[in-house]
Parts: structure tokens; sequence; C-alpha cells
């Protein structure tokens, strides 16, 4: 539409018509009133089957989730009993009120329960698709309101109602009440309902006692207890949200530069993890894709019945093979083992161990070194060799296996001895060092990652960082 198209729009309005000031904003006015109208109407319709704020109840049944083997052995049960002690707001320190607001709602004191521009912002990037996944704007009230009084489900309809209910509980109660009902309700993962349960289940304190490392850490959980979760698989996330919380809690002067470093330097002593589970590794992988595709509260109070890939009969061999090997080679220096077992006509996960012990915090034993980034070690040599493959090398091509220095790297084959001329067939049978990275050199970085790629590799994106 170009500009003259624009400027004879009001004409095409009014038909023609003489087009005044006084018509315009008649116009305008009739489209207020339209508007306001059919708010109006919405809210009427939508207000009437919706709970009274003032008293909570529970509008859907919560019932356990149950994650079984492929032949119904049940491997975990996610339970959604909420475990809750309700506290006073004078009872809980400032800290965790400070650490919420930072992460979760930084003008909440300032807002009448939602923030427009967090909901213009949500709307952007939920029509455009800039962030791959649905975004929330969503206050601490709303959340408040979506956790006590509503469900967790994305629907047009149901943010009708959670706007209702918002206004009213923000002309029902004080800003401290509100936040002081939040922090009771809200879960902090592990069945933890509310931040008095969630201080005794993560820290065997009460809330009063917390310190402020503490505060950032379950600040941290809301967003997502299960990812974020101390007993989950990314310790290192946990970390880096717990210090980012800190950070802004700094930014909005709650608390001064050097109390946020004193936090983050803070050695913090979770209570040990006490869940019956079998092949935890694996039940937090399947978790947590439950909760990508379903939501946390459909998982922890859904009652889903997931039948997975496993055999717990070949995980209980699986994990036989890895203390053996594990007691076999600590002689060496290595403090894990992880295994995978995949059916290669299905991709099908028959076996997963993350980790030697998955209670052992000493190595980061939650952490699944079967499904996170590694350093590829030996095993990246054929990747490399087929990269020479490509170009004019073959098995039979002689390497010179001698001591040989790169210009800030000299490699080393694994027992310390040199061979002299090698074939690429021989070097790679006997996994030698030293031609690997002549080969490296010779075939070309670029093209070693461009095969890495070809092969299905989906890492390996920072090319700069890379060198032989």
């Amino acid at each position: 539409m170009n500009w003259n198209e624009i400027e004879s729009l009001p004409k095409k309005i009014f038909k023609g018509n003489n087009f005044t000031p006084k018509k315009i904003g008649r116009f305008l006015l009739y489209c207020l009133t339209v508007f306001f109208v059919i708010t109006a109407i919405l809210f009427i319709y939508y207000s009437k089957d919706l709970p009274t704020p003032g008293k909570i109840k529970k509008l859907h049944p919560i019932e356990s989730t149950k994650i079984m083997d492929r032949n119904g052995n049940v491997l975990y049960g996610v339970y959604g009993d909420q475990r809750r002690t309700v506290i006073d707001f004078k009872d809980m320190p400032d800290s965790i009120k400070q650490a919420t607001i930072s992460a979760e709602d930084k003008d909440f004191y300032r807002h009448f329960g939602f923030s427009l521009t967090g909901i213009l912002r949500s709307v952007y990037y939920n029509l455009t698709g800039r962030t791959g996944y649905l975004v929330g704007g969503s206050t601490i009230t709303q959340q408040y309101v979506k956790n006590a009084l509503l469900t967790s489900k994305k629907t047009f309809t149901r943010k009708i109602k959670e706007l209702i209910l918002t206004l009213e509980v923000e002309i029902m109660f004080s800003k401290d009440q509100i936040l002081g009902m939040y922090l009771n309700e809200i879960s902090y993962g592990s069945n933890a309902y509310g931040v008095e349960e969630a201080a005794k289940t993560y820290f065997n304190k009460t809330a009063k006692d917390l310190t402020l490392a503490d505060s950032a850490v379950l600040a941290s959980l809301p967003k997502a207890p299960t990812y974020y979760s101390p007993y989950g698989t990314h310790p290192k996330k946990l970390e880096a949200r717990k210090n980012y919380i800190l950070d802004r809690m700094t930014s909005l002067k709650y608390i001064a530069k050097e109390e946020a470093e004193k936090a983050k330097a803070e050695k913090i002593s979770y209570v040990p993890y006490k869940e019956n589970i079998t092949a935890p590794h694996f039940v937090m992988y399947v978790k947590e894709k439950l909760v990508e595709m379903f939501g946390e509260q459909m998982v922890e109070e859904g009652g889903l019945k997931v039948t997975t890939t496993l055999d717990l009969d070949k995980q209980k061999i699986a994990e036989e093979t890895i203390n053996w090997g594990y007691e076999r080679n600590k002689k060496y220096g290595s403090p894990n083992a992880a295994l995978v077992s995949i059916d290669p006509k299905t991709g099908q996960i028959i076996a997963m161990i993350g980790s030697h012990d998955f209670f052992n915090k000493d190595h980061d034993g939650q952490v699944n070194v079967a499904d996170t980034e590694q350093q590829p070690g030996s095993s990246f040599k054929p990747i490399v060799y087929a990269a020479g493959f490509k170009g004019k090398y073959n098995p039979a091509y002689v390497l010179w296996d001698v001591t040989t220095d790169f210009g800030n790297y000299t490699p080393h084959n694994y027992n310390g001895n040199n061979y002299g001329p090698v074939t690429i067939r021989t070097a790679l049978a006997n996994s030698l060092n030293v031609p690997a990275v002549k080969m490296l050199y010779l075939a070309g970085i670029d093209n070693a990652l461009e095969t890495a790629h070809d092969l299905g590799i989906t890492t390996l994106n920072q090319p700069e960082r890379y060198g032989l």
C-alpha cells in the first residue's frame, strides 16, 4: 500500500461522504465501544465457571506418571502427590523473595498482574516462530493463577480465564500476599511444592535458614524443575542459571556485587538423592522428553503410563559389564564409564548407562555422559582417515611415525614409542596418534569436519576453535 492509498482510506471507509474530524472521532469512539463490549462479553462468558480466587481448589486429580520398560516393568514413578508446608510471608527470607522476582518478574511490584510488553513480546515470538517453541509472557500473579486455579494447558480460552482471575487476584490481595501465595504454591521439582518443602528436600533446612546461594538455586527451578533439578542431568546449567539470577539481583540493586560473588563461590551441599529409581539416566532422559512434549504439570500429575524401548534384563547385563570394566580400569585412573545399546534396525535404545554411579557427586554421576558432548578421542581417527581417502590417500599410503613438532603441538603415541614408516592401515589398526595427526594435517581440518558432518555428526560446529 502506497501513501496515496493510505491517504484515501478514510474516504473509502466513509464511502465518499464528507470526511471531517468529527466523523473520524465518532468512528474511533464506535470502534472503542465495540472493543469494550466484546471484551466485557468475553469476560462475563468465561467468568461464569471460574473458581473463586479466595478458595483454592484442585481442579484435576493428581496421579503419578509411570515409566516402564518394554515388558511392563516399572522403572520409575513420577509422583505428583504434593508435599507442601504453607508458611507465613514473614518467615520467608528476603533472599528468596528477591531472587524469585529477579528470575521471574522484575516488575512484579509495578504492574497490575500482567506485563503488556511481555505479552506483546510473546505474541511476536510465537507468531514469527523466532524461538522454535511457544513463549510465555507470564507474571508471578499469572503463574500463581495458572498453578493454583487452572491448568497449564496452552489454549486461547485458558489464557482469557487466566487474565480474568489475575485481575481478580490483584484486586483482592496485596502484592506481598500474592508473592507469599506463589512461593507456597509453586513446584520446585521432586514432589516439593512451596519454598518450605523445597528447602527441606534439597538442603534439609527450613526456608528461613536459606542462604543467598540456596535461594538463587531454588529460584532457578520453577522455570523447568526437571531440567534444572539438582538431581537431574544438567548440574552445570543449574549453576549457570543460579549465577545469572545472582547477577540479576545485583543489577536490580537487591544485593551488592560482593555478595553475589561470594554466593557464586559458595559450595552448596544437597541432601542425597533418595528416590527409588531403576536405570536412572535413561529414566531422566525419557522424563525430559515427556516434559518437552506434554509440559511439567502433566508429567508430574497426569497419570501417564509410558512404555519405553528399554529391556530391563539387558539393562542389568549392561550395568554388570560397566561395573566390571570400571573396576578393571580404575588402576589407570579412569573415574567413569558409560554405555548405550541401540537396536541398529530400529534405533531403539535397549540399555543406557550414563555414568558408573548416578549417585556419585564427586564425579558428576548424574551427568549423562552418553547424551552429552565429549572429547571424541581416538574414535575420531577413522573419520580423519576417511577424509584422506576421499582425496589422494589410501590404506597402503605410508606415514612416518616419528616425533614431530607441529609448531605449538607435539603429539605422542599412547605407549611413548615411535615405529618409523607405517601404512595407514597399520597406524589405524594400532591407534597410533602421530600418524593420525599427520593425516589430519594432510587431509585438512575443514575436510575432516565436512566428512564428520556427512556421516551424521551434528556437533563440531566451531571450526575456529579446532586445531591439530
